[in-house]
């Protein structure tokens, strides 16, 4: 099903991980891949063209950063230099659009494979220039053993129904992530040039955790002036639109279980202050669907996504 409207502090971020963590095992916890539900340490991925955004460490973070394998997907942890990897579509297909692309996992955790990378491939595939922003993460025990209890004690209670998540009250635990996009946005302009980016037509799309982190940096950060933004699998709480708001792209299925049944406060906030909003509802998909669920509806975000930014003149070549 879709739908369409519109026209075109440390408790703060214990209470965002606590959801943002569920959100992460829920967006890789199917039947299916039941039995590689184990984390497996890995060594980390070549990333010879991932560049620093020099943003600064993480307060308190003692172990590295750390590479694993979970449901067949590569994943990272102990985040605490922001990169920004580019994936520069063919020049003759540029349509001189950029998007920065945000993976999930909870902030204690990025699944760069899932949300990241493939994402990325895929819109460089249809000419717009996409970069995969690892952004830096809370600190969690260097061991893996450690890190799964941890991670598994943050779970607790966090499906309550009676929990919610706003991404309003999320920012003042978000201050590096937001920083970390306000970077890789001034980045992106800085070298629009060289990469055919088009500096008007900047956009952010994110993942449940990177959901929450592109609603905050529109948020917070309205000076970045985001051409577009696209929360995919994220917080529907209402929020406090800015005066200059930009176009709103939203993606939902209606079983998910951390997000569904909970309102549309984000689409109606944005739909009452008269800025442009889209938002698709998907009868199935769960949590954590990446570019789409096999056997769902789920799997028509990405061309709904394209056909909204080609109708909002994003994709026009100049």
């Amino acid at each position: 099903m879709s739908v369409v409207t519109g026209n075109l502090g440390e408790k703060a971020m214990r209470w965002s991980i606590g959801f943002g963590l569920l959100a992460s095992a829920l967006a890789l916890a199917t039947p299916v891949l039941a039995q590689d539900a184990r984390m497996t340490a890995t060594a980390a991925p070549a990333e010879p063209t991932a560049i620093p955004l020099n943003t600064g460490g993480v307060k308190g973070q003692a172990a590295p950063e750390a590479w694993f394998q979970q449901y067949g997907v590569a994943m990272t942890r102990n985040v605490t230099s922001a990169t920004l990897r580019p994936f520069l579509p063919d020049p003759a297909k540029a349509t001189g659009a950029a998007v920065i692309v945000a993976p999930s996992g909870g902030f204690l955790m990025l699944s760069m494979e899932n949300e990241g990378w493939r994402v990325a491939k895929a819109l460089a595939d249809r000419g717009i220039a996409a970069f995969v922003l690892k952004y830096r993460l809370k600190p969690t025990p260097a061991d893996m053993g450690g890190f799964e209890q941890s991670v598994t004690a943050m779970f607790a209670g966090a499906a309550q129904p009676q929990r919610r998540m706003s991404p309003d009250k999320a920012i003042a635990g978000l201050a590096d992530q937001i920083a970390d996009a306000r970077a890789a946005v001034a980045l992106v302009r800085t070298r629009a040039t060289e990469w055919k980016v088009d500096p008007a037509r900047v956009g952010m799309v994110g993942f449940s955790a990177g959901a929450m982190t592109t609603m905050a940096t529109a948020l917070a950060a309205p000076d970045t002036h985001l051409a577009f933004i696209a929360p995919i699998y994220g917080s529907m709480e209402a929020v406090k639109v800015p005066a200059d708001a930009p176009p709103l792209f939203a993606v939902l299925a209606a079983n998910d279980p951390l997000f569904a049944n909970k309102g549309f406060g984000l689409i109606e906030s944005w739909q009452k202050a008269g800025k442009p909003v889209e938002f698709h509802l998907y009868q199935a998909g769960g949590h954590g669907f990446g570019l789409g669920k096999t056997g769902t509806t789920s799997t028509g975000w990405f061309e709904d996504f394209m056909h909204w930014l080609d109708a909002n003149k994003m994709l026009a070549r100049r």
